[in-house]
């Protein structure tokens, strides 16, 4: 079999580099963590290069995901986002960074750390799976789908259970990564 990356990423530069930097590697920062909840629920409905382009614009209007800060904002800081910076320009998906800003600090008071509250669901290591094909790789899983449960429950918003195992894959809880991709277990442990 040629060795190939994972197919999805070779359509862009952006993609390339984020596969091979970023996605399936774990991330325990409360922060980082944040920004993927983020980012994850604005591309529901679109393609996640779209996403990429707009990281920076992102990062700017979000102030860099420091949740106190974003806890506090109002609807008028909404308007602001849409004039100001390059985002996806959809009134509900900016309002609910602020919304699940406030759900995030509760979870951290909860459990210590947003990591800790969202890595229980893989018992705190990577689930390894191994994928031959893109088509093998499911847009769901137990796991996604008692995250997704857990987080609405707690007031958060554009985190169903495809969104949440999307972002599974992208801060390392799922390592997703085809069985010929080089990349392919550089990250975990199986």
């Amino acid at each position: 079999m040629e060795v190939t990356k994972c197919a999805w990423a070779l359509k862009h530069p952006l993609e390339l580099a984020y596969h091979d930097t970023e996605w399936g590697v774990p991330v325990y920062d409360d922060r980082t963590l944040f920004e993927f909840i983020t980012l994850e629920g604005a591309q529901a409905g679109l393609s996640w290069i779209t996403i990429l382009k707009k990281r920076e614009g992102y990062q700017q209007a979000f102030e860099d995901y420091d949740l106190k800060k974003l806890a506090v904002q109002t609807e008028a800081r909404v308007e602001e986002i849409i004039a100001q910076f390059d985002v996806v320009k959809h009134r509900g998906k900016i309002a609910s960074v602020f919304s699940n800003a406030q759900a995030a600090l509760e979870l951290i008071d909860e459990y210590g750390s947003l990591s800790n509250a969202l890595w229980q669901f893989v018992d705190h290591k990577p689930i390894v799976n191994h994928w031959d094909e893109m088509s093998d790789v499911p847009v769901s899983s137990a796991e996604s789908k008692a995250m997704s449960k857990f987080l609405k429950k707690r007031g958060f918003k554009f985190v169903g259970e495809t969104i949440c195992y999307a972002f599974m894959q992208a801060t390392g809880m799922v390592d997703d990564h085809l069985t010929h991709c080089p990349i392919k277990g550089q990250h975990s442990s199986s």
